[in-house]
């Protein structure tokens, strides 16, 4: 992904209507640079609060993170996201997160702690129902937050075999499989009690993985084993150089596209901290924080010189240029998108 060479290149930002969002924002990026410009605002389903882009950039997938959980395709062929279909229903209460996978988009359902698989058709439209719903089962040791499963990301792993869903309720990540449209859980990996695991990002040289903690701020830094499907704990790295003068929730997490760098955001310190990626992938190095420009930064997008925060609570879209040599961000510009959730560059 580039941000040079003159081609115009859009993003499209997430946000929740329940706090006044307005939808999906497209915006363009400026040429040679990172500013965004919005140019369309399209409503359709509430809180589409995660995107997903087709690889082929056909299409738009959309969350809608209601009790009554579903997603949503929209078409990118013409001037703004045009809705194809109704919302599907995904069996499932509260979805954070999708991603596509196997001809199917999956969903994450924070609220019913489940994974969720809904078919694609061969135009990039969705079938009417899922094909399959993964309960996930288990508890934390966290009295109020770990009562019950909550899946709160799912996305294949780098080599497209694997199915990888983060559960922030048991403390675990599950490595599955989709056969004959059918969710299977391959292999439970336990973290540690009561860190609350939110996402996982993995290293481009498919051999590692980074977890955010959520109830803890921490990322516990991870060896991938794809031909097993294994994903081994190795250390948990702090996000923060001193303990939290409030309540520290981290929330995003993004790779560096050459794998140099590992950016985090962390909500009430409000703040992105940048870690360097040595010992070939099993460490990170926490080079230094810097402010959001925002409040309450819920997700994170890179691309080779540009870092893009959602900051839900001061509705607006922050954007950073980044420093080649230590990976450190420097402010370079915000536009307003009430209660802002993530970013998705084409």
């Amino acid at each position: 992904m580039s941000d040079g060479g003159g081609r115009r290149r859009r993003a499209f930002i997430g946000s929740f209507t329940a706090a006044g969002g307005p939808g999906i924002v497209t915006a363009a990026v400026a040429p040679g640079g990172g500013a965004l410009t919005v140019l369309h605002r399209v409503t359709g389903v509430p809180d589409p609060s995660y995107l997903a882009l087709a690889p082929d950039g056909r299409f738009l997938y959309a969350v809608s993170e209601t009790a009554e959980g579903a997603v949503a395709a929209y078409r990118l062929t013409g001037q703004r996201p045009v809705q194809a279909g109704p919302p599907v229903p995904v069996g499932g209460d509260s979805p954070t997160h999708l991603s596509l996978f196997d001809g199917h988009v999956l969903t994450a359902n924070y609220g019913s702690g489940s994974v969720t698989a809904v078919p694609l058709r061969a135009d990039g439209t969705l079938a009417p129902t899922p094909s399959a719903v993964l309960p996930h089962t288990g508890s934390g040791p966290h009295s109020r937050r770990q009562q019950s499963p909550h899946a709160h990301q799912v996305q294949p792993d780098p080599g497209g075999r694997w199915a990888v869903s983060v559960d922030l309720g048991t403390d675990s990540v599950r490595v599955c499989t989709l056969r004959d449209g059918t969710l299977a859980v391959h292999r439970e990996i336990a973290l540690r009690p009561g860190s609350g695991p939110r996402h996982l990002a993995f290293h481009p040289d498919g051999s590692h993985a980074y977890v955010l903690n959520e109830l803890t701020p921490t990322v516990t830094v991870c060896r991938w084993h794809p031909d097993d499907g294994l994903l081994k704990p190795l250390t948990e790295v702090p996000v923060l150089p001193a303990a939290p003068a409030r309540d520290a929730y981290p929330s995003g997490i993004v790779v560096a596209p050459d794998g140099r760098f590992v950016w985090t955001a962390t909500r009430g310190e409000d703040v992105l901290s940048t870690f360097a990626v040595e010992a070939a992938g099993a460490s990170l190095r926490l080079v230094g924080t810097t402010p959001c420009g925002g409040a309450w930064p819920r997700a994170l997008t890179a691309s080779h010189t540009f870092l893009y925060c959602a900051n839900e609570r001061s509705g607006d879209v922050t954007w950073f240029a980044l420093d080649p040599a230590t990976g450190l961000p420097r402010y370079d510009g915000r536009t307003a998108v009430p209660a802002a959730s993530c970013v998705v560059l084409d």
